[in-house]
């Protein structure tokens, strides 16, 4: 076996269990972290648990799979890998502010945006690779997609508000003769190395935690300056390299939109400006694909 071929079966091995395990979860701020073999989706299962076991599983738990049979991405596109090539990770928020109160749920479209930017600092941080948001929720390197970000309602615990389960999957390991489209990429493949998935995971849910506390603690508002810096609202800005571009939204219904993506809004929703001056606010779950006017996928 020659020393690449060595370092890519390293690389598709299981989780450091013991290395997720409780000392973890505690040190990051998680309520608790399973790693399960193999589940149809850890989206639907973290969903199920937290309706059936509202007390065991709390704010920031998390489930992680090696395996997932049924995983999909928005609209329901499937979403698989091979074993041990990918992260298939969820988080149950069940978010509060500071006093101790729910907060509003029109602040839970933030919620993908601010895994992105957690998901960004961990790549760059144990991968050395430097990426971007794709509005709505995808991570890109080079104008590749290496992540989606799904997220959807959870049942709320003891007749508070409803919950959020927020899916990440990104591809590790992925060879070039793996990936399911042209437009994908994995972070092996970005650095030119094997990538160690445990490090990548704990570094992600340690910057997701310390964000979403930032978060909760000015109520969930996007304008508001975290940690004595700048906004969430801004940051996103920032990292996403769909604005500022020609856009091309495809709508649900056939319709389509094309303008130049301006900037987001207080709730996340993107600024699309026509030709003619007329503008729209498109929210994510509003939208069917959107893609550069001038064609490619970021």
């Amino acid at each position: 076996m020659d020393q690449d071929t060595s370092a890519h079966s390293e690389a598709r091995g299981p989780l450091d269990r013991e290395r997720l395990g409780t000392e973890f979860a505690d040190q990051a701020g998680l309520s608790r972290i399973e790693v399960l073999d193999e589940i149809g989706s850890t989206n639907t299962e973290l969903t199920r648990l937290a309706s059936d076991e509202p007390d065991a599983w709390g704010d920031l738990a998390v489930l992680v799979a090696e395996r997932q049979t049924e995983g999909h991405g928005r609209l329901h596109r499937p979403w698989a890998s091979p074993v041990g090539a990918s992260l298939t990770v969820s988080i149950l928020l069940r978010p509060h502010n500071a006093a101790g109160r729910p907060l509003p749920t029109q602040s839970y479209s933030w919620f993908s945006p601010l895994a992105a930017l957690a998901l960004r600092e961990a790549l760059a941080q144990i991968a050395g690779i430097e990426s971007a948001l794709k509005w709505p929720n995808d991570v890109v390197v080079d104008g590749l997609k290496i992540s989606g970000i799904l997220a959807h309602l959870a049942p709320g615990a003891h007749g508070e508000p409803p919950g959020v389960v927020l899916g990440t999957g990104v591809n590790v390991s992925l060879r070039e003769d793996e990936l399911p489209v042209p437009t994908a990429t994995s972070a092996s493949l970005a650095a030119g190395r094997p990538v160690d998935r445990t490090a990548l995971l704990a570094r992600y849910l340690e910057e997701f935690a310390r964000r979403y506390r930032a978060f909760c603690a000015v109520n969930g508002n996007a304008d508001a300056p975290l940690d004595g810096g700048r906004s969430l609202l801004s940051r996103v800005q920032d990292a996403t390299i769909t604005l500022g571009r020609r856009v091309r939204v495809e709508l649900p219904g056939g319709r389509r939109l094309e303008g130049r993506a301006t900037g987001l809004d207080g709730h996340g929703s993107l600024q699309v400006v026509e030709d003619s001056g007329e503008r729209h606010a498109v929210s994510a779950g509003d939208v069917v694909h959107l893609r550069p006017a001038d064609g490619g996928y970021a």
